[in-house]
């Protein structure tokens, strides 16, 4: 797999677990180790898939503890996987703290070049934290990766408040109707620094032409190229087959099922989840999402860097999608064989199986 060798050194020295298989199962409870320069347990993720262009990395904050600050010279996008907490972000060059509280489930952004200071405030359990960046593919542009800790450059603008507080919640904008993205697939995106829990996000709008009669709320962060989408779709069924480029981290906030993922013509690797798994589909690989439980199943997708984005931007949507009617029968059988496991059985359309243009009736679209 690509790799950066800076970046890659750096974290063997940081003597905590590296995970490289293709997911891990929970990260509620994955095994950590003390990371003696951040004051904390942690781990990184090095998943197959992420082809050494993106980070992610989980740590645990113990109960009642106060991380010391830190300051990253790339935009990190933060997931709370369990417990409640506390961070202030500031700058060096005059102006207040900016405070706020998260959750379980809760997502948020910290500007690149931004001191921050997490804390947990339940004085009895830990918070375990999942942070994502694009850390790696910047190393290998300095290979000093010492430029991107605790650099006292910063840009104050970016910390700067506009009409509400810097981290209130997240505001719908219109989908461009020419852009790639709104062309038969979402209407809106919401923009802001802070989501306060998307295991009950409800803002959502109908996800076309990717099956299940799903939905999904597209999320851009100000000022920043780091982007993500999370998507939600209904019990018993599953989504079309589809493949992108590499650096795509998936965790699940909510709902029970497994994904496929295999290189075309390739042996297929198969992922269970649930809460709190994570997973990352390499390179080229086609993935399919099916949801095995009685409730929506609910994932969120961080976005490589724009440039790696390459299939999902030719004009040939049949070379990156497999349409329910193009599919291996052995996809359905495994389906029903999975559901009847658990004496539930499949709520596909039988018209998605017999019409390739076949589209989910939505009821409304959540309004901006």
């Amino acid at each position: 797999m690509p790799s950066c060798p800076t970046y890659e050194q750096w974290i063997q020295d940081q003597g905590i677990p590296i995970y490289r298989d293709y997911f891990v199962e929970d990260a509620r409870d994955l095994k950590l180790e003390p990371w003696i320069s951040r004051e904390c347990n942690g781990a990184f993720l090095q998943l197959v898939g992420q082809e050494g262009v993106v980070e992610t990395r989980v740590i645990e904050i113990p109960p009642g503890k106060t991380l010391p600050p830190l300051k990253m010279g790339v935009d990190e996008a933060i997931y709370a996987v369990k417990g409640q907490g506390l961070t202030a972000v500031w700058g060096t060059q005059g102006g207040a703290k900016k405070t706020f509280e998260w959750n379980a489930h809760s997502l948020f952004l910290i500007p690149s070049n931004a001191s921050y200071q997490m804390s947990n405030m339940s004085g009895t359990e830990p918070a375990r934290l999942l942070i994502y960046s694009y850390l790696p593919v910047a190393v290998a542009a300095t290979t000093d990766i010492e430029f991107f800790i605790n650099n006292p450059y910063e840009n104050p603008a970016r910390l700067e408040a506009t009409e509400e507080s810097f981290y209130s919640q997240a505001k719908a904008v219109k989908e461009d109707p020419n852009s790639f993205r709104a062309a038969g697939k979402i209407e809106q995106f919401w923009v802001g620094n802070f989501f306060p829990d998307l295991q009950a996000w409800d803002k959502l709008t109908p996800f076309y032409g990717r099956g299940a009669g799903g939905k999904a709320v597209y999320i851009h962060f100000p000022n920043s190229e780091l982007t993500a989408h999370m998507s939600v779709f209904p019990s018993q069924t599953y989504k079309k087959a589809h493949r992108h480029g590499p650096g795509v981290v998936i965790i699940i906030p909510g709902g029970e099922g497994y994904s496929v993922m295999w290189p075309e013509g390739g042996e297929k690797v198969i992922v269970p989840w649930h809460e709190g798994s994570v997973f990352v589909p390499p390179n080229k690989y086609f993935h399919q999402h099916f949801n095995l439980g009685g409730t929506p199943a609910r994932y969120l997708a961080f976005h490589a860097p724009p440039q790696l984005k390459l299939s999902e931007k030719i004009e040939d949507i049949r070379r990156d999608q497999i349409e329910y009617t193009m599919e291996s029968g052995d996809v359905r059988e495994r389906f029903e064989g999975e559901l009847a496991k658990r004496n539930l059985t499949s709520l596909m359309p039988a018209q998605a199986y017999e019409s390739e243009t076949y589209e989910w009736q939505y009821e409304t679209t959540t309004p901006a």
